[in-house]
């Protein structure tokens, strides 16, 4: 596989600790982020090619996150998906309104996360 430049999002810091470790150990170069503000920051920096985004999320929530992604010409590209306790049709229909390409309900498989980095548009 292909190592990539990933972001994970999520204030539960158990939970975006996980599967930054799981990132990393297959070779990706991870960014962690644990509030909304602190993810533009470090997608604006790190450019990254994936973002594993909570939808709950302290000072910006996912949704405001992945619509100010959508605005970056520089992270036209990225590849948003919510990792999210949030798993009503009215959330999933709200996630692709806000520009999120694929929704999964913790907890989230490691092994289907994985593989969705062998994945581009």
């Amino acid at each position: 596989m292909v190592p990539r430049r990933v972001l994970v999002v999520d204030d539960n810091i158990d939970s975006a600790n996980s599967i930054a470790m799981l990132l990393s150990h297959a070779g990706h170069e991870v960014k962690v982020a644990h509030d909304g503000l602190k993810a533009l920051e470090l997608a604006r920096s790190a450019r990254p090619e994936f973002v594993f985004l909570d939808l709950g999320l302290p000072k910006l929530d996912g949704f405001e996150v992945a619509r100010a992604l959508r605005r970056e010409p520089a992270l036209a590209g990225v590849r948003i998906i919510a990792v999210t306790g949030y798993g009503q049709e009215s959330d999933r229909a709200k996630a692709i309104e806000a520009g999120i390409d694929q929704h999964i309900v913790k907890p989230a498989d490691p092994a289907f996360i994985e593989s969705l980095l062998g994945a581009r548009r």
